[in-house]
């Protein structure tokens, strides 16, 4: 199973690249599902949805569409993963909402917090056991196979991350394989700017079969939303890894 979508739906300068000039925020969603099969929340990340809210979009996707959810800011950022407890029934009360659309909850930390292997077993250990979760690990002193172990101790999946700056690990330690493409990183790029070469999407379509072959779920989001080029990237990648 290899899903491929991109970070976020509704952008302006999306306009003429996936839905027509014009076309009405609300309206949005229904040009990217009947394209793409899976998406990244991104919007959460900055403010948590209201129940109805999930509950509106748990109707509008189709049968087999998946959808990604960002952890709030006030988590990650600010509390830095301590004392989740107030947010783990939220958790609990939108993976019952989304129902057999969840793929997974992702956890992207401050670049800032450096590597403490307790302090996130502690975190994965207060999350419900029934939720995929996913950690985008931002910090380099995270990059340590000691670390992929507490992962796959607690059965959560290492975010795989291309992007300027960031250092990328082909690294699966979960059933789910978590892949977040921010740009290629090359001529001067900017973090969520640049389009990947036609060279480069074949070299990851390369890997995430393999991953397949392995009996791996595979999600990848483009977050390289600036001008378009997630759309493009997310649309030719999924060609290449169907082989058309």
């Amino acid at each position: 199973m290899i899903r491929i979508g991109t970070s976020g739906w509704s952008y302006d300068h999306w306009n003429e690249v996936l839905y027509p000039r014009g076309t009405p925020a609300r309206s949005r969603l229904t040009y990217y599902v009947g394209e793409f099969d899976t998406v990244e929340l991104n919007g959460s990340f900055y403010r948590w949805p209201a129940d109805a809210t999930f509950t509106d979009w748990c109707r509008q996707l189709p049968a087999g569409f998946t959808m990604s959810v960002k952890a709030q800011r006030g988590l990650t950022h600010f509390r830095r993963l301590r004392s989740p407890e107030a947010w783990t029934p939220r958790f609990e009360r939108y993976w019952d909402l989304l129902g057999t659309h969840n793929e997974a909850l992702l956890m992207q930390l401050h670049p800032a917090i450096e590597r403490d292997d307790q302090l996130l077993d502690d975190f994965l250990a207060q999350l419900p056991r029934h939720i995929r979760v996913a950690v985008e690990l931002r910090h380099p002193s995270w990059d340590d196979p000691a670390v992929y172990k507490v992962l796959e101790r607690r059965a959560a999946a290492y975010v795989v991350m291309s992007g300027p700056g960031l250092i990328c690990r082909e690294v699966a330690t979960s059933d789910l394989v978590y892949v977040r493409m921010h740009g290629p990183g090359a001529d001067g790029d900017r973090m969520y700017d640049g389009s990947y070469s036609d060279d480069a999407l074949r070299r990851w379509a390369r890997q995430l079969r393999q991953w397949d072959h392995d009996d791996h779920r595979v999600v990848v989001y483009f977050n390289n939303d600036l001008g378009g080029h997630a759309v493009r990237n997310a649309r030719k990648l999924r060609q290449l890894v169907s082989g058309e």
